[in-house]
């Protein structure tokens, strides 16, 4: 008798190993270097936007990241759409990458604004200056400059994700299709600080962030180093935050931080102005929290 169920053990056996090896094979894994290499030297990026890779170091910012095909993000405080298309990029089209701004100021109502405008974290690197609109200029997208990134990515046919320009307040970040543990990631590069000045309720933002995160999902911050003790006093004049200050708020929202980027990291500035003198790159700081 036990020689007739050995081999439909052994058959059972069989078939699970296949079906393990089945799921491993279509599990995407993070990009390799010489594919993160192919994203950023992509000859179709502007370039205002490899300018400012000088500042940036994005082939570090994807490896630190791990970066794989098929994510769903979300780029906080996506500015001019840098780091949204980065992203885009990187994932690719089986993916989908949300870039968030707040909506349009209303114009009758008084805005907060820094005491000082923002210096230069790479003296000598001068930041991408504004594209010029071409000889016939068009309307620009009333979504802002991701949904028009978006537009010329479609445009030209590159195979990238698609970029969703998200009109949200900071305060709660995520559009509700994703808002309930379906992001894998979430970035947030260079603007925490300004949170502090334009009177942002970050728990609240953190917590939404957290919810809208997968368990293991990742929430990126990068930005400029302040001195101990500083908190986020000198959002405004200094546009630095302290990264432990930081650190905290994103732990109490129930992060953990699982990893810090070294390569911004310059010890030697003093951090105790705008752009630091004598002139060398800015202390930025780079941290990886996961969602347990």
């Amino acid at each position: 008798m036990p020689s007739m169920f050995r081999p439909r053990a052994s058959l059972i056996a069989l078939t699970i190993a296949a079906a393990l090896a089945g799921c491993a094979v279509s599990t995407p894994t993070t990009l390799s270097a010489p594919q993160i290499a192919a994203v950023v030297g992509s000859p179709d990026r502007s370039a205002a936007d490899r300018t400012n890779d000088l500042r940036r170091k994005p082939d570090q910012l994807l490896a630190f990241i791990g970066v794989r095909p098929g994510m769903v993000a979300l780029d906080v405080s996506a500015g001019g759409g840098y780091t949204t298309e980065l992203l885009a990029r990187a994932i690719g089209p089986t993916g989908t990458v949300y870039g968030q701004r707040p909506p349009p100021r209303d114009p009758t109502r008084a805005t907060a604004a820094p005491a000082q405008p923002e210096g230069e974290s790479r003296p000598g690197i001068a930041a991408a200056p504004p594209a010029a609109p071409p000889p016939t200029a068009t309307p620009r997208n009333p979504a802002g400059p991701v949904a028009e990134r978006e537009s010329k990515l479609r445009s030209a046919g590159t195979a990238a994700a698609p970029m969703i320009a998200v009109n949200q307040a900071f305060e709660s970040p995520v559009p509700a299709v994703v808002a309930e543990g379906s992001l894998d990631l979430v970035t947030l590069m260079f603007n925490y600080h300004d949170l502090g000045f334009l009177g942002v309720d970050r728990a609240q933002m953190n917590r939404a962030i957290y919810r809208a995160l997968k368990p293991g999902g990742m929430y990126v911050i990068a930005d400029h180093a302040g001195r101990s003790g500083t908190g986020i006093s000198e959002s405004g004049s200094l546009h630095r935050i302290e990264e432990s200050f930081l650190r905290k708020e994103v732990e109490d929202a129930g992060f953990r931080l699982r990893e810090e980027g070294m390569f911004l990291r310059n010890p030697n500035d003093p951090r105790n102005r705008n752009t630091p003198e004598p002139p060398q790159p800015k202390d930025e700081f780079v941290l990886k929290f996961v969602k347990p």
